[in-house]
């Protein structure tokens, strides 16, 4: 069987030249923004494309559509920078916006901890993402997007359903990542070295190291009675071969600090 080979294409403007009339023209349409709303986990839907803020206009304004929540949806086709930081402020102020995402080719480390700090020090009914859109190709298939979320609410899941509304599976889910979190917090070992995250009904755990280039993902498998805890590194081909050419010792390290 030949199998294709995956590659990543770097250079977005080779896809959408402009970034309000080509990116953000791209990304209102339906399915696009029903992409992204499901990686975020809100039901979007589209109310104006370059909506007007006094004197100056947010690339998407929507709403959530089960709940009625204004979002605004500001668009990066280049590294974040400080501009853009004031801009979400600036239009989610001035929309009474309660959901504000930034999509961006790549987060900058001090503005991941700046969206960071924002969930953990506003109040619960405002919700800021930080995501990456990456584009993948298998050989000369069709270019695909992809949506990498780098920062959301801490307390996401809880605003979105209260836990007696969840299934069984998911209540198991979060009761263990809340049992994980109070482990964290009471370990001597573990507490200084990761943030820890409000814990949500979902299969996975994301742990941050203070360092964009990686971070630590954790999963559980209820049915297989199986966990599992890896390192992502989503584009760092040196930091990869780092970790790959010293897999070796790090059981050792691991059961040395336990």
């Amino acid at each position: 069987m030949k199998l294709g080979k995956i590659k990543r294409i770097h250079d977005l403007r080779m896809i959408w030249p402009h970034e309000a009339n080509s990116f953000t023209k791209w990304l209102a349409k339906e399915e696009n923004l029903s992409k992204l709303g499901e990686d975020i986990g809100i039901d979007l839907v589209l109310e104006e494309r370059e909506s007007s803020v006094g004197n100056f206009s947010v690339d998407i304004f929507a709403n959530e559509e089960s709940t009625g929540r204004k979002v605004i949806i500001e668009n990066q086709l280049e590294d974040t920078d400080h501009d853009h930081l004031g801009k979400l402020i600036t239009y989610a102020s001035g929309k009474g916006a309660e959901v504000i995402v930034w999509v961006v080719k790549r987060a900058r480390d001090e503005h991941r901890q700046a969206i960071e700090w924002l969930n953990q020090h506003t109040d619960t009914s405002l919700g800021f993402f930080l995501v990456e859109i990456e584009l993948w190709q298998i050989d000369d298939s069709a270019i695909a997007p992809k949506f990498n979320v780098i920062e959301r609410p801490n307390d996401w899941a809880k605003q979105m359903k209260n836990s007696e509304n969840l299934s069984d599976r998911k209540q198991m889910l979060l009761k263990f990542w809340n049992g994980f979190n109070d482990y964290i917090a009471k370990s001597d070992i573990f507490k200084n070295d990761f943030t820890i995250r409000k814990a949500q009904p979902d299969h996975w755990y994301d742990l941050s190291v203070g360092n964009s280039s990686y971070h630590i993902c954790m999963t559980i498998s209820a049915q297989k009675k199986r966990l599992s805890c890896g390192v992502y590194i989503p584009d760092n081909k040196d930091l990869f071969h780092t970790f790959e050419d010293n897999k070796d010792i790090f059981p050792k390290r691991i059961w040395r600090r336990w």
